[in-house]
Formats: C-alpha cells, sequence, structure tokens
C-alpha cells in the first residue's frame, strides 16, 4: 500500500536496471544503446504467452506482478470556469443506475462505517447521526480512555471474528485484563423508519482481576448528529430500569428516532450533553469533562450536564464486571410504529438467538464461498474468518473534499496552495483500522478480489464509488481523505494529492473477473445484468481512466511508461521513491528522467487494455478511431517491442530502463530456481519483497525511511506470485511438476505462518519479517493481507 503517510532514483550512464538486485557495472559488448549495462543478476520471471508459446524472464518482484498480469451531466459554462483538475468527469455518475438505489440503498443504509474507531456506527449519507463506543482502559494503575483505533492503546488484540457487510457483526477486544464482545445486528421491523432499526450488545468479562479499581468498567456510548439537530434527553435518564430511554430526535431521513439501554445488570448511568460541530475531537471533550470532575468532585463520572440545543449526547454506563447491556436504536417513532415490540426484539434473549442465527449464517455462507473444511484445520480456518470478517467490518463511508496540489505551469489561482476537489462520497473497505482509516486506489483492487466472491452487490457499489472519482481529465486522486474525521488521521504533509501522480489500475484486476465470470457462467441471469448494466454506465469513465494513463504516464517511445512524480533533485534517500507505482522505495533507476521505463506500469497498461477491449466485447460498444483497445493490448504484448525496450540479450532478462547504476535475470526453468532460492527470494515463511542480493536489500532511504519494499514478505506479491504458479502447475509442460512442487510449498509456508502469528498476536499484519516471519509494520491490517483467504481456498484470477 502507499500513499501518504506511507513512504515516497540517476547515473552518469543510462542502463537496464532491475529494481531488484546488487549492481554490478559491466559495459555490454556490442550493444546498440552504446550505454554502459548494470544488471541485477538473480532477479527475473517470466511472462508466458501460452499461445505464443513463448517464454520471457523478468526482473525479480517487478517481474512477478508483470507475470501475473500478462497471464491472467455537467454545465459548460460552470466547467469553464473550474480549473480542469477539480472538474467532475461529464457523464452520469454509476452511483445513479437503477440497482443501486431502493431496496439495495436502504439495506446498507446504516452500518459499522467508521472504521477508525473501535466501534462507530453511521448512516451511508454525508450529514449523519453517528453513535460510537468509548470505554475507560486500565493500565500499571492509571485510566486511559479508549476510542480511535491506535496502537498506543495497547490492546491485546481486536477486530471482527464475523461481519457480513450488511446487517451483522462480532468483535472481540482484549484490554489488558478486560476482555469486551461487541455485536452488532440491524433489523428492518415493521414500523421501522428508513434504514430499519440497530442494536449493539456490548459484554465485558474480566480475567480473574482482585484489584477493586479493574473490578468495575466504564463505557460511554454516544450520538452526535453531524447535521446539527439538536437531541433530546430522556426523562428518567438516571434510572434506566423506569424508563429505557436515553434519547429521541427527529431527522428528514428516518422520521422520529429513539435510543434505549436495556440491561439486567445494576448500572450507573451520568452524561454530557455537547453543542460543537467538531465531532472528530469527541475523545478530547469526554476527557476533559471527566478530569474536570475529578478535579472538582473526585468523581469519575460525566456531570450530567446538557448545554442548551445539544447535538452530540454522551452516557456513561458504569457497573461490576461481568455486566452486559443491549443499546437498541429505532427509527421511525411514529404512531402504530410498534416501539416497544421493536425494541424487545433486539434485546434480551430475542437478541441472544438472533446473533446465534446470524452467526451460523456467517460460517454457512463462509463455507459456501471459500470451501476450507476439507483442505484446512480449523485454526487456519479461524484466521480466514477474521481475515474476511475484518475486511467486511472495516469497510467505511466517508464525505469530503480531497485536497489538490495546485498542478505546476498552469494559470490557476489560489490563496492556498491546494484546490478542493468536489464535495464526494466514497463507500469503500480500508487497510488498516488504526493506520490508514481511508480508501487508497491501489489498494482497493486487491481488497475487492476478496469482496466480489462474498458480495457482489457490495462490490459493484464500491467500485461505483470509486469510479465517480474520475475528474475530466480521467484522473482518480490514489489517496481519499474526506472529512474531518478522516483528516486528524493524516499527517498535515501527505494530505496533498498531486494530479499528475497515478497509482496502480488494479480496479482492473476485479473488473476481468467479473467479465470471465460472467463468460463463465458463474453468476445468476440477474447478477450478469447488473454488472453488464455497471459495465455499460462505467464504460466512458473506466476509458478516459486509461486515456489519462497513456497520456500522462507515457515516455518517449510509443508503448512505454514511466511512473512519473520522482523527486529528481533528492540528496536525503538512497534511491528517490515512487510512491505512484505502490511499491514506494522499491528500487527504480537512481537518477529520475524522462528516459525511464518501467515494466511494471506497462504491464498494468496491457491489463487494462485487454480488460477494456474484453467489456467491449461483452455490452456490444463500438470502438472509435484511437479507441481501439483490442489493437493496444495487442501492440503491448508484441514480444518484438517489449524485447527492444526491456530485454537484455546478454542475461535474457526484462528490465525497467533509466538512468541507473545497477543490475539483473534469465526464463521460466531459471525463474523457478531463482524464486525457490534461499539466496535471493526464498524464505521459510514466503518470498521477499526484494532479492537478497541487491544492494538495496533491506537497506534504509532516509535516515527516518526504514525498508518498506526491500525485503520483508507482502501478501499482495506473493497472491499474485501464487497464482501464476499454479497456472503453470496446471499446463502441460516440462515444468509443469516443478511449478507445482513449488507452489504447494510458497502456500503453505504462507499459511502456516500467518496463521501462527494471528493466534500468537491477535492480528494480520501489514507485512512479515523475511528472517523470522514474525508480523511487522501495521498491525490490525485486514487490506491485502486478507488475500491469505484467498490463497486458502485457491481462488485465484484467471490467467
Amino acid at each position: 500500500m502507499t500513499g501518504g503517510g506511507r513512504r515516497s532514483a540517476r547515473s552518469r550512464a543510462k542502463s537496464y536496471t532491475d529494481v531488484n538486485e546488487d549492481a554490478v557495472h559491466r559495459t555490454k559488448p556490442n550493444s546498440n544503446l552504446r550505454r554502459d549495462k548494470t544488471r541485477d543478476r538473480g532477479n527475473a520471471l517470466r511472462i508466458l504467452n501460452v499461445n505464443l508459446k513463448i517464454v520471457l524472464g523478468f526482473g525479480i518482484l517487478a517481474s512477478l506482478i508483470i507475470f501475473f498480469l500478462v497471464s491472467h451531466l455537467i454545465n459548460p459554462a460552470e466547467v469553464a470556469r473550474k480549473p480542469r483538475v477539480v472538474t467532475p468527469f461529464p457523464a452520469p455518475k454509476i452511483m445513479d443506475l437503477p440497482q443501486f438505489q431502493g431496496q439495495h440503498k436502504e439495506s446498507l443504509y446504516w452500518g459499522t462505517y467508521r472504521p477508525h474507531v473501535y466501534l462507530g456506527i453511521r448512516a451511508r449519507s454525508p450529514r449523519s447521526l453517528i453513535a460510537g463506543l468509548m470505554w475507560i482502559g486500565i493500565k500499571d494503575g492509571r485510566y486511559f480512555m479508549r476510542h480511535i483505533c491506535q496502537d498506543s492503546d495497547e490492546l491485546s488484540t481486536y477486530g471482527w471474528t464475523h461481519h457480513n457487510g450488511r446487517d451483522f457483526g462480532h468483535q472481540l477486544l482484549v484490554d489488558q485484563d478486560m476482555t469486551l464482545a461487541t455485536s452488532f445486528l440491524k433489523s428492518k421491523g415493521v414500523g421501522s423508519g428508513y434504514g430499519g432499526d440497530w442494536t449493539v450488545r456490548i459484554n465485558v468479562q474480566s480475567q480473574g482481576w482482585n484489584d477493586e479499581m479493574q473490578k468495575n468498567v466504564h463505557l460511554f456510548f454516544y450520538l452526535a448528529d453531524e447535521d446539527g439537530n439538536s437531541l433530546s434527553l430522556g426523562r428518567d435518564i438516571l434510572d434506566i430500569r423506569e424508563n429505557s430511554l436515553l434519547a429521541s430526535g427527529s431527522r428528514t431521513d428516518i422520521g422520529g428516532w429513539q435510543l434505549h439501554l436495556k440491561s439486567e445488570a445494576d448500572l450507573e448511568v451520568h452524561y454530557s450533553g455537547f453543542r460543537t460541530p467538531h465531532i472528530h475531537n469527541l475523545s478530547d471533550l469526554v476527557q476533559e469533562n471527566l478530569a474536570s470532575q475529578v478535579r472538582r468532585f473526585s468523581r469519575l463520572q460525566l456531570p450530567d450536564i446538557y448545554e442548551s440545543s445539544s447535538n452530540i449526547l454522551v452516557f456513561q454506563i458504569s457497573g461490576r464486571i461481568p455486566l452486559e447491556t443491549d443499546t437498541v436504536f429505532v427509527s421511525g417513532t411514529g404512531i402504530n410504529s410498534r416501539v416497544e415490540e421493536r425494541i424487545s426484539n433486539l434485546a434480551g434473549v430475542a437478541l441472544t438467538n438472533q446473533l446465534k442465527v446470524k452467526q451460523r449464517e456467517f460460517d454457512a455462507k463462509f463455507e459456501n464461498c471459500f470451501q476450507l473444511a476439507d483442505k484446512l484445520d480449523s485454526k487456519s480456518i479461524t484466521v480466514g474468518k477474521a481475515a474476511i470478517g475484518n475486511m467486511l467490518g472495516g469497510i467505511g463511508y466517508f464525505f469530503g473534499q480531497s485536497k489538490i496540489s495546485v498542478p505546476k505551469n498552469s494559470n490557476v489561482k489560489s490563496h492556498d496552495d491546494f484546490l478542493l476537489y468536489w464535495p464526494a462520497e466514497l463507500y469503500t473497505a480500508v487497510p488498516s483500522r488504526p493506520f490508514f482509516p481511508r480508501g487508497f486506489l491501489w489498494d482497493e483492487g486487491f481488497h475487492q478480489l476478496l469482496i466480489w466472491r462474498w458480495d457482489l452487490h457490495i462490490c459493484l457499489d464500491i467500485l461505483g464509488h470509486w469510479l465517480d472519482l474520475i475528474n475530466i481529465d480521467g484522473w482518480i486522486p490514489r489517496e481519499q481523505i474526506l472529512g474531518a474525521e478522516a483528516l486528524s488521521k493524516v499527517p498535515a504533509e501527505f494530505v496533498l494529492q498531486h494530479p499528475s501522480n497515478g497509482n496502480p489500475p488494479t480496479l482492473f484486476l476485479v473488473l476481468r473477473d467479473l467479465v470471465n465470470g460472467i463468460k463463465k457462467n458463474k453468476f445468476s441471469a440477474t447478477e450478469s445484468n447488473e454488472i453488464i448494466s455497471f459495465l455499460q454506465q462505467a464504460f466512458v469513465r473506466l476509458e478516459a481512466w486509461f486515456k489519462w494513463f497513456n497520456t500522462t504516464q507515457s515516455g518517449k517511445d510509443i508503448g512505454s511508461y514511466y511512473w512519473h512524480g520522482r523527486d529528481k533533485s533528492t540528496i536525503r534517500e538512497l534511491n528517490p521513491k515512487t510512491l505512484s507505482s505502490g511499491l514506494d522505495d522499491y528500487p527504480r533507476a537512481s537518477h529520475p528522467s524522462e528516459d525511464e521505463r518501467h515494466l511494471d506500469l506497462r504491464c498494468w497498461m496491457l491489463l487494462a487494455a485487454d480488460c477494456l477491449h474484453s467489456i467491449a466485447e461483452l455490452i456490444d460498444k463500438e470502438n472509435k478511431p484511437g479507441k481501439e483497445y483490442g489493437s493496444t493490448a495487442k501492440l503491448l504484448s508484441d514480444f518484438d517491442i517489449l524485447n527492444q525496450m526491456h530485454l537484455d540479450h546478454a542475461s535474457g532478462a526484462y528490465f525497467d530502463f533509466g538512468n541507473h547504476t545497477e543490475k539483473e535475470s534469465w526464463i521460466l526453468e531459471k525463474q523457478l530456481d531463482l524464486i525457490s532460492n534461499q539466496s535471493i527470494l526464498w524464505t521459510n515463511y514466503g518470498l521477499r519483497s526484494l532479492a537478497k542480493t541487491s544492494s538495496l536489500y533491506m537497506k534504509r532511504n532516509t535516515e527516518h525511511d526504514p525498508p518498506y519494499w526491500r525485503g520483508p514478505i507482502w501478501m499482495n506479491m506473493n497472491f499474485m506470485i501464487l497464482s501464476s504458479l499454479r497456472h503453470y502447475s496446471l499446463e502441460k509442460g516440462p515444468y509443469r511438476d516443478k511449478a507445482r512442487a513449488i507452489y504447494d510449498e510458497l502456500r503453505h509456508n504462507l499459511i502456516r505462518n500467518v496463521v501462527q502469528n494471528y493466534h500468537k498476536t491477535g492480528f494480520l499484519w501489514e507485512q512479515y519479517d523475511q528472517k523470522q516471519g514474525k508480523g511487522k509494520g501495521a498491525r490490525v491490517f485486514t487490506g491485502w493481507t486478507s488475500l491469505l483467504l484467498l490463497i486458502m481456498a485457491e481462488a485465484y484470477n484467471e490467467m
């Protein structure tokens, strides 16, 4: 993953450069390029065109990616006034399609769509009523507020063990000696308002505490109205046994609503009401209130004060452990709306029974989708469920305006150093709740490889939201920082999005799966029709996206590409980063220039062109002049042209090309050897992201920039490599058995290591150490690390 908050190269001689390996300076005999060449020995992978029966070698990581990829309405006057970079694409929105309206839209209205907090609920609406949970944790005899997911809280584990993406989720959080289990359930009953009702069960248990202060728990459940509507307190809020009503109000979207607290425990309830538009710093408001009470009265409780027209209500729920509470939200609370009946159905025994049913349904669907029962043990299946549960439970809804850097050499005038994108909403999965709880473009393609298999309609909804973010030039900001809550998690220097920079168009991976699925009758007739309708509406946007890449990221030669945006002037970095490629500090040419040719981007373009060609055929779209994607795909897969641009004949390997001082390697059997060579890529835990023989292997890029894509094991790369290995293990040929043996061992190593780490640490991790297999980087990284589930199920992209 790359982007703000993650990570962001020149030689006196032009050379084929393997972005992977050690530098060995050589002058290539008979070079018609008249340039010194340096090659990365031991780092290559092949592209195989099955029809042509040609096997090609590539540089280790870039080649592995390539190997996988190859295998498998606006007022004109308004447009004139706006800078192009912040002008929406002039076509009907995908999300305006009928299939995304009506019951579909209402069924997804409420959800756990605030992934940056431990438990947060909101509606898919720009100005929503939001809810969430805080609690006081105890460490070393001191109190600490828990609310926003952050590593400094040092929770032993937290995450969704089950989540279906729609109306049910179960989460475990272990904070020192206290375990909280949170369950979310949504229901649409007779009399419910738009979007239905929902409930949150919180169960708190202890681990044999002796300390008196640790026998009590202080929970804080809050409601906040982003629209500023005032919230009303219940009449007998301090005695919930007499009256369970905590709060009520009314909104245009859902009508009247009520919030009730149900529990058999002996609870003490206090509250505070605030009037403020700044909901993102709610933790500070609560802590300031508590601190004031402790100083004045030596009481750890909210002051039971309600500001006039409060739009935020916080309820402190205190009691002895163990305890269990059910907080029920009902909408449409008008006359004859059966409020009491609906509340009863979402609390107590009735809720317990429904949660059991939902968990059984989740387990059954999991097995139906991934069929692991006969393949793996129960410990592995537990991790698989956590992978899909956290992926779905981490889906968020965001609304706001991206900040765009003012394009260089433009006539755009701005009082600030940025322009504001148009107000936009985004429904998306996120890579990591504590570290990256927002949308990242190239991550999302990998996320959807998992999600479409679970819920096609959620997948299409997410894809539609992303593609509706395309501007008039065909550009999509690669990191989406929308709204105050999302912005609060991003360092200021990483907020601006640069319109010259792209990101791998991984959404085409998913679209290719969907097109192939239709061709092979994997979907029902209704599903196929919805996919085709989606593609028809999306096609013009996909064309614009492709055109943007084809023009702004092109190289000097026809059919060549390079990632723009590398820093040519830096003297601080060992190798200038290529953030836009998604591989951040993965080594490229040491001297960025317009002469570069990046092999991975060429292959992303091949994937995009081939996918557009397939979509055009599927939806009977006549290609216009200059838009014949089949011809473009043919050009980009032409081996003569590829050889001229990227092949080093001396080694038989394909490299990036640029101003560099480094080197590379050779063909199918050779590359199988390279993959399985422990001195290069192979480890007992998965494949390294950079060859061990590279001069930049595990080297820091700057004093404060440790190695990122320079050795550790990344799941998305290993997934793509496994996909290709499995393909060749099923193809007739002399290396079939060898490919199968490597595939089996690599798959086994990845599953074993991640499962062991999960059960030891309680988390899926961003990457894994190549020496000992330990999880590292961001924890609770249930973005593309969740691809482990597809590895378990052996559900890969078709080549």
